[in-house]
């Protein structure tokens, strides 16, 4: 049976919840600052950290748990702004693999640097959050 919860749970998970909105502010702030959407941003890293066999659009569909349809478009507006280029397996014709072009890479390495320094300012804040969760 599950506990109770408690006032200062409900509080514990408000401040969780806002944490993490404000760490999704601040991460669609920063992609628009380098001309992206959040979702084109999340895409593009999605496919950098793939392994290049595994860079597709269904990858791209279940790590930002899109329709297969929806993915696709994202994909083919990526391909257009010339983020991402589209290849053909080798394993299977039918398939295409996805991988960054230099544009992307530039952006992406702006933005996962200031993402990587944000996440280590939160880390003690959000350590501390999780520890008030768990007691």
């Amino acid at each position: 049976m599950t506990a109770a919860l408690t006032d200062a749970d409900y509080a514990a998970l408000a401040d969780f919840r806002y944490a993490l909105r404000r760490f999704q502010a601040f991460s669609e702030a920063a992609a628009a600052e380098c001309g992206l959407t959040p979702q084109q941003h999340q895409a593009l890293l999605v496919i950098r950290a793939s392994d290049p066999v595994s860079a597709t659009v269904g990858r791209v569909a279940e790590r930002l748990i899109l329709k297969p349809h929806s993915a696709t478009g994202l994909v083919d507006r990526l391909v257009a702004l010339n983020l991402v280029e589209r290849r053909p397996s080798v394993h299977d014709k039918r398939q295409s693999l996805l991988a960054l072009t230099d544009l992307a890479y530039a952006h992406l390495e702006k933005l996962s640097a200031t993402h990587r320094d944000e996440v280590r300012r939160l880390r003690p804040m959000l350590v501390q959050m999780l520890d008030r969760m768990e007691g």
